[in-house]
């Protein structure tokens, strides 16, 4: 009730003085009691009983004429400040998130694959990093109107192989039929994370998955060692910068 009656960008404080409780809670509207739909707020009101405090110092027998026995001992309960309901904990959704932002309007699908490979890449090895897996990967696209498209895809299996992420987030990509699309940003997000212990692989009979996996673990060591860049795919390699002798050379 405190979260919903703060306005965005301010704190409420209640303290756990059953009179502070009581001063938080007599002025409100009864609708906004847990438990108070519209239809009991709706009956509440035709007898005058308009606040939480009017509701807390209702009589329970009239109360239990009005509501019934069993909600009326709730809703004065609660209205008076005690709710003997345990504290439900809803499990977190976890989630990352890789984004790349082009220097200008980027056209070239291209350079759009590029981009969205070295975000796999970055994404696997802090997934891997993390010894974590993801089950979904979302990918989001911001064009130069200011416009945005994601789209998002349970992964076969959940994984944190750059492999498996990669060829998800091309199918992603490919889905959204962009044709020379002004696009200024792309991201990716891995949805759903979970302990790598927890999930499963499924073994293929493909010597070539198994050497890709091996492959993987190898570079991850290296990049450990000498960082993100150390090793990448040959796609985001950068140009080599021209030789010396080969600038002066054109510059001649």
């Amino acid at each position: 009730m405190a979260a919903a009656a703060t306005p965005h960008g301010q704190i409420t404080v209640v303290s756990a003085d059953p009179g502070a409780v009581t001063t938080f809670l007599r002025p409100r509207h009864v609708a906004t009691l847990p438990g108070v739909g519209p239809a009991t707020a709706k009956n509440l009101a035709q007898f005058g009983i308009l606040t939480i405090g009017q509701l807390a110092d209702t009589p329970p027998a009239t109360l239990a004429r009005l509501l019934g026995a069993a909600p009326a001992r709730e809703l004065n309960a609660r209205a008076r400040g005690i709710d003997d309901r345990p504290v439900q904990r809803a499990a977190l959704v976890r989630s990352t998130t890789a984004s790349h932002r082009f220097p200008h309007d980027e056209l070239e699908a291209r350079e759009h694959h590029r981009a969205l490979l070295a975000l796999v890449e970055e994404l696997g090895l802090r997934l891997r990093g993390n010894r974590e897996v993801c089950r979904s990967l979302a990918l989001t696209v911001r064009y130069a109107d200011h416009s945005t498209t994601t789209r998002s895809r349970r992964l076969p299996e959940a994984t944190a192989h750059s492999a498996a992420l990669a060829r998800t987030a091309q199918d992603l990509y490919a889905g959204l039929g962009l044709q020379r699309a002004r696009v200024t940003a792309v991201s990716l997000r891995a949805d759903g994370l979970t302990p790598a212990d927890h999930a499963h692989h499924q073994l293929l009979l493909d010597p070539g998955d198994d050497k890709q996996r091996r492959i993987e673990a190898v570079a991850d060591a290296a990049r450990r060692k000498f960082g993100p860049h150390a090793i990448r795919p040959a796609t985001l390699a950068e140009p080599p910068a021209p030789a010396c002798g080969s600038a002066r050379r054109r510059a001649v």
